[in-house]
Order: structure tokens, then C-alpha cells, then sequence
């Protein structure tokens, strides 16, 4: 498992899986959500690499990017920067780029300041609106939370709005992932996040085809949510995965794989 020492002095580690030997080949670049790792994509690693060149990596202060990751996170634009200094250590001029619910911020956030580089935006179970005081202070009391007591209190109650109860391997798996979570990087990304800018003015200015989906249970960004980013995109698809929650990439691969598979076939 390969860790790239980026120009901005932060160490991330991903995996970069081979795609087929065409140079013309773009790569997929998947950003996972909080309190996730690059694990999250498991089942997308499985069905595209080897079609496809599939980049996955665990963002600053999660997974195996927290030793050397100092300082945490400050400005949520922190992560997009990151990402762009990952795509320079690793040579890539333009990709295909998804993430999931904080992540698909983060992928929002990117195309905002390098829309060049990206030629399809995939946003899963995600948001574009900025916090109201309400949800920003409760980001920062969950932070503080998490610093006082760790992630296992946090991780027992939202479980089963991550991944829906009559998902189990897939919660399991979610379980794990949060529990194996820093609360130093979890808790500053809380922070970052609550401060982060609006992103429904990029929606309307994105020029590539781009995929919105969501699990018809998902609480945490429902499928209103998802239908009004479906309108705002000038070339998008909607595709809602049911017998979902907050996490269909896990608890449903084969119907969200689908839809990937679909989206990638549209973009040039």
C-alpha cells in the first residue's frame, strides 16, 4: 500500500489499481466519506479495476494517512488541495471523479477549483448547502465528543443511518470502518466542514457528465436532496438505489455499480 509524500508535505496513502495498457485510458478516482477509509470503495475496486485504472486513498487524518498527517485539517479546502497534490505525484492530467457524502463535498469542492482536470462528476449521497447554525454547531459538539469519549458511542448510534439494518454485512463492514477511525482527524474534519462554502453555484457551471445517486432511505442527504443537484447539473442522471441508506456503494454494489458503469460509458 503505497503512501505519496504530496507537495504540501502531507503524506496520503491509496492504492493505484492498473487499468488496461491504453494511455488513452481515464482514471476513476473515488473519495470516501467521514469516518470512512479507502475500504469504502471495496466493491467498486472489485468491478471496475482491470477495465479501468481505479485510484482509492484514505484522506488526510483517516484511515493509514493520520501518523505523518500533521496538522489536521483546517479549511475543508484543505482536502481538495490533497487531492489535486495526489494527481500531480501520480501524473494524472484529468480523471473521472466520485465520492460519497462527505466526499462528494470534497469532489464538489475540487471542481471548483480545477474543473479542467475532472472530465465526469459522480456524487453519492451528498449535499451541496452550506450548514445552517444549527447543524454547524452540532458538527462542532460531535468533534468535541469524539475527542473526549473516541468514535465507539458515536459509531453505535449513527451505524444504521449509514448503512440500513437490513444490510448487515454491509453495516458491519461501516462498524468496522468507524471504529478504526482517529478521533483527532475525524473531529477536525468535523470542524473544517461546518465551515465549508455553498456549492450549489458550482452545480449549474459543471460542463461534464455527471451522476447523481442516492439510497431511497438515506436521512442524512434524502432523495430531495439528490433530485434538486439532479436539476441544478446541465448533463447529469439521477439513479436512486433502493433498499438503501447513506451508503448504497456498499450496501447495494451491483445496482450502484450499474449506474457507474452507465455514467462512465457517457463521459468522452
Amino acid at each position: 500500500m503505497p503512501t505519496a509524500r504530496l507537495s504540501n508535505g502531507v503524506h496520503l496513502s491509496y492504492d493505484d489499481h492498473p487499468g488496461p495498457d491504453n494511455t488513452l485510458d481515464l482514471p476513476l478516482v473515488l473519495v470516501h466519506g467521514h469516518p470512512f477509509d479507502r475500504s469504502l470503495w471495496d466493491p467498486q475496486v472489485a468491478a471496475f479495476a482491470g477495465a479501468h485504472r481505479v485510484i482509492t486513498f484514505d484522506l488526510r487524518g483517516y484511515g493509514e494517512s493520520t501518523a505523518r498527517s500533521a496538522p489536521q485539517v483546517a479549511d475543508f479546502g484543505d482536502f481538495a488541495r490533497d487531492l489535486e497534490a495526489l494527481l500531480d505525484h501520480l501524473k494524472i492530467e484529468r480523471c473521472a471523479l466520485g465520492g460519497v457524502s462527505m466526499g462528494g463535498q470534497i469532489v464538489m469542492d475540487a471542481y471548483a477549483r480545477f474543473p479542467d482536470r475532472i472530465a465526469g462528476l459522480l456524487l453519492a449521497d451528498t449535499s451541496p448547502a452550506v450548514d445552517t447554525e444549527a447543524g454547524k454547531a452540532f458538527r462542532r459538539e460531535t468533534a468535541d465528543r469524539l475527542m473526549a469519549e473516541g468514535m465507539k458511542g458515536y459509531a453505535d448510534e449513527v451505524l444504521h443511518k449509514m448503512a440500513a439494518p437490513y444490510n448487515p454485512e454491509a453495516a458491519a463492514h461501516v462498524h468496522r470502518m468507524m471504529l478504526a477511525a482517529q478521533p483527532q482527524g475525524a473531529a477536525a474534519a468535523l470542524r473544517a466542514r461546518a465551515e465549508r462554502p455553498d456549492y450549489r453555484p458550482v452545480l449549474p457551471k459543471v460542463t461534464v457528465p455527471s451522476l447523481v445517486i442516492v439510497g431511497r432511505d438515506d436521512t442524512y442527504t434524502p432523495v430531495a436532496d439528490a433530485e434538486a443537484m439532479h436539476a441544478a447539473l446541465p448533463d447529469s442522471t439521477l439513479s436512486v438505489i433502493e433498499r438503501a441508506a447513506h451508503l448504497p456503494n456498499l450496501e447495494r454494489p451491483e445496482e450502484f455499480n450499474a449506474a457507474v458503469s452507465a455514467w462512465l460509458a457517457r463521459i468522452p
